[in-house]
């Protein structure tokens, strides 16, 4: 804490002198810099039509509902992950995510990207907090506030659940339709900033919950930093937490890094690694951008040429993202499938375990509470891996499965083999089928082959269907 606290003294102290006070002030007066680069990267001057990819993302929503679902919605596995896939999720545009302490520069930076500093259109800013909102940026044909309890319960949008997190919350949930070419090809969500001296229930909503709803539905996770605000606290260690594994996602920006002479910048962001060196676990250093994500121009005896890289470099990473949209949706809904079959081999191997103990003379509960608290005595999980082509790495936590159970009976749940019919084939059948042969081919009808963002086929087989043991012969 001592050195958090010297830390923070140490960082303020680096500030040029009445700059801390005007970071987040944007005169109209002052001079604003080039856009050029933004338009260029992003290719907003292009007059091209958007494509349309109309077609792939009703097959993929007709996969999803023909050979995923079932067996999602017959063993419960939204009960197990709390993720539940909407149409709107599947055919919606990419997101990327602004997370980082307050006043620090999200709303600033956004309003940056899209070129709505001194319109009518920008985010309110200031050296205070200003953000209290997570507010949602999307593409229409004017300016147009919608409340979240209308985004709510539009189930065309992709935020229907997230009447879940209650009316307090939907409160402070805003969405904002902006006329701009770039909300066209992506959503940007600006989140409240982190304010490490207030308790969590004082926000009167859960707020790592709903954290936690965007990053596991993000593209993109900008989680941004200035000078002043490099100490790590109870509520930055627990978004910390929720971003792991999501690594290959999250850019760590060092936001009004023209603040600083070059002495004073490179120790800075020595202090910005030490803080979250012990929150990210990950061989690889993270990726840091180093700019000032604002309209006016760099500080004089800066250097401005290496600013301007960095943010070239950030703003071709967004557009990758943009352009692998389809991609990176094929790529998570056969993720989802994966793990909703892993779910329901596990569930199936409980049963028959279960089954298989019982006698006349057997407590049924007594049976099945042995079965949950010690799984490996039974080899429930060993079972798995020994008889299906699942990786170690994807079984999920054993002790996710007695809080699971302890909702839902098992003699709630039906065998594998008995999920048939005549018409409709075999649950598991059908999920192996849109795992192995049409989403990979769904993929490569984009033109791109395999996909490196997607899941191994070392761990499900891509090139032959894995052999079903619970199908009766």
């Amino acid at each position: 804490m001592r050195a958090l606290v010297l830390l923070c003294c140490f960082v303020a102290s680096l500030l040029l002198p009445g700059q801390a006070e005007e970071a987040e002030d944007v005169s109209e007066d002052a001079p604003l810099r080039d856009r050029s680069h933004i338009e260029t990267t992003l290719m907003l001057t292009e007059d091209k039509p958007s494509d349309d990819y109309s077609a792939v993302l009703q097959r993929l929503r007709k996969i999803y509902h023909s050979s995923i679902k079932p067996l999602e919605q017959s063993y419960k596995y939204n009960e197990l992950r709390q993720h539940e896939i909407t149409d709107g999720e599947i055919t919606s545009k990419p997101m990327v995510l602004f997370l980082g302490p307050w006043s620090v520069g999200k709303s600033t930076m956004i309003n940056y990207l899209l070129g709505l500093e001194n319109t009518r259109y920008q985010l309110y800013t200031g050296a205070e907090p200003t953000t209290s909102e997570f507010t949602v940026l999307m593409h229409g044909p004017k300016l147009k506030t919608i409340e979240g309890i209308v985004m709510a319960a539009d189930s065309a949008r992709s935020f229907s659940p997230l009447e879940k997190f209650g009316q307090n919350f939907l409160e402070k949930l805003i969405g904002i339709e902006v006329p701009h070419k770039l909300l066209e090809r992506v959503t940007f969500v600006d989140t409240p900033g982190i304010i490490e001296n207030r308790k969590q229930q004082e926000r009167g909503y859960p707020f790592n919950d709903v954290c936690q709803w965007f990053i596991d539905r993000a593209d993109l996770i900008f989680v941004v930093f200035d000078p002043t605000k490099l100490d790590v606290g109870l509520e930055l260690e627990t978004l910390f937490r929720q971003l792991k594994g999501r690594e290959s996602q999250i850019r760590i920006i060092l936001n009004k890094a023209d603040n600083l002479a070059t002495q004073m910048l490179m120790r800075v962001y020595g202090a910005l690694f030490w803080s979250l060196a012990p929150l990210i676990n990950v061989t690889e250093p993270p990726r840091v951008y180093v700019s000032s994500f604002w309209p006016q121009e760099y500080r004089a005896d800066t250097h401005w040429d290496l600013f301007l890289k960095e943010e070239i470099s950030l703003l071709e990473d967004l557009n990758q993202v943009i352009e692998n949209r389809l991609e990176n949706k094929i790529a998570f809904i056969r993720q989802h499938a994966i793990r909703v079959r892993i779910h329901a081999l596990l569930v199936d191997r409980y049963l028959q375990t279960y089954k298989d103990k019982m006698t006349f003379f057997s407590d049924g509960e007594m049976v099945f509470k042995d079965i949950v608290e010690d799984p490996d005595k039974f080899y429930i999980f060993k079972t798995i891996l020994a008889k299906t082509n699942v990786s170690k790495f994807d079984l999920p936590n054993r002790e996710a499965y007695k809080d699971f159970f302890g909702i839902n009976p098992i003699h709630s749940f039906k065998l594998l083999s008995q999920q048939c019919s005549y018409m409709g084939g075999c649950f598991l059948e059908k999920i192996e089928r849109a795992i192995t042969q049409e989403l990979p081919s769904l993929l490569g009808s984009l033109g791109l082959g395999k996909n490196p963002g997607s899941p191994s086929c070392d761990k499900t087989g891509c090139s032959e269907t894995p052999k079903n043991r619970y199908k009766k012969h």
